[in-house]
């Protein structure tokens, strides 16, 4: 299995996962043009995937989307609460009904020969959802983890076991308090229904791990309140200082960037 970021980030969000018979594009957050260029670098074009599956109805995962839908004709998989805000969104222009496929948490589903199993997630959307997704010939499973404010048993139970993970780790604390965001958008985003800090991301990264996990994306970082170097440092902290047998140096940790193709990790 592989796993590229197109784009991770407040700013635009588009992943790609899949094996060598099957792809799907999770999210589509930037423009056509940029998710044609970003899957051109990675030698694939936008119509070798075999769906298109959405998290959520924020602007930084769908703002593509439209364009995607009626250049490509792809399906499009999202819960029932997901399409319907999607459907209230006029700046998409007209998506053909037949492309919409209902699913729900924790009911999986196949595209082409991958198996998708949505997981529910707590954040500030109609019925946003994360995936993993697996190969089940070659017992491969990666998981795309992002936009939660907050985590439980659930969501470790659920991505614990995984081959390769993408995770947000989407603020510094510090610089958000300190930064001219309104504080009724603070609040927000540091809520149950917000966003990973760095902190959380790592405290949960190390609850996660076992032997057989191959890399480790980090994603989803602001732009405003964030950056790379932070947001790995404080995680690798997080990982090697937590409650684990763990160090951060004994996994490929790196970051999903917000403007470029991340490298193609490879399970």
């Amino acid at each position: 299995m592989d796993l590229f970021s197109i784009a991770s980030g407040s700013s635009g969000n588009c992943i790609c996962v899949g094996n060598e018979r099957s792809h799907v594009m999770i999210d589509c957050g930037i423009s056509g043009k940029k998710i044609e260029a970003g899957m051109n670098e990675m030698n694939y074009t936008t119509a070798d995937c075999d769906a298109l599956l959405i998290t959520h109805e924020h602007s930084d995962h769908i703002a593509g989307l439209g364009v995607i839908a009626r250049k490509y004709g792809l399906p499009i998989y999202a819960t029932a609460g997901t399409i319907a805000a999607i459907k209230r969104m006029k700046s998409l222009g007209k998506i053909d009904e037949g492309l919409f496929h209902v699913i729900r948490p924790d009911e999986e589903f196949c595209v082409g020969e991958l198996t998708i199993r949505p997981l529910h997630i707590s954040h500030d959307a109609a019925d946003p959802v994360a995936y993993i997704v697996k190969d089940e010939s070659k017992d491969r499973r990666i998981g795309v983890i992002t936009d939660l404010g907050t985590y439980d048993d659930y969501i470790i139970k659920e991505i614990y076991g995984l081959d390769a993970l993408l995770l947000e780790a989407n603020h510094d604390v510090q610089m958000l308090m300190a930064g001219s965001y309104p504080y009724p958008l603070k609040q927000r985003i540091l809520g149950e229904r917000g966003h990973l800090s760095n902190e959380l991301s790592g405290q949960l990264l190390g609850k996660v791990l076992h032997d057989r996990m191959r890399y480790v994306l980090l994603g989803h970082l602001s732009r405003e309140n964030n950056y790379a170097q932070l947001a790995l440092e404080t995680v690798s902290l997080e990982v090697t200082m937590g409650d684990n047998p763990y160090k951060a140096s004994d996994f490929p940790i790196r970051i999903a960037q917000r403007d470029c193709v991340s490298e193609r990790i490879e399970v």
